[in-house]
């Protein structure tokens, strides 16, 4: 688990220079795989492994930029998708899926509830996903 307490330090330090990215997975090799990919690549990394927690770390920290499962405990992510685009304050944070849900159904849902991009994990490229991370936050 990322400790955000040392995340937020850590961006306060740096004048907030250092991108956040909340992190929300709730499978533990893969979210820490992404954690130490995104902290490798400079970046701020906060997670979350439920969607309500998702939901806390949103308000709490807002982030630049939101990897989003789907598949998640307590809320889904297409409620969490949901709940961020009613919020103002969160509706303007970009969010990436990232889920086993492949079918055209579900990457349409998402992207109509607000995600810009949409990856599978069977064909997750975690070079590509870092690529696109960086290309948004430009």
């Amino acid at each position: 688990m990322a400790d955000t307490q040392t995340d937020a330090q850590q961006t306060q330090a740096t004048g907030g220079a250092q991108p956040i990215i909340l992190i929300v997975e709730d499978e533990t090799f893969l979210a820490n795989l992404l954690l130490l990919r995104f902290r490798k690549e400079g970046f701020n990394v906060v997670q979350a492994f439920n969607g309500n927690e998702a939901l806390d770390k949103l308000e709490q920290q807002h982030p630049d930029i939101v990897i989003l499962d789907l598949i998640l405990p307590q809320k889904n992510g297409f409620e969490v998708l949901q709940n961020i685009s009613e919020n103002p304050q969160l509706s303007d944070i970009p969010v990436i899926i990232v889920s086993n849900l492949g079918q055209d159904s579900d990457i349409e849902r998402g992207k109509l509830l607000g995600a810009i991009d949409y990856y599978v994990k069977a064909r997750l490229s975690i070079d590509e996903l870092v690529a696109k991370v960086r290309g948004l936050l430009k």
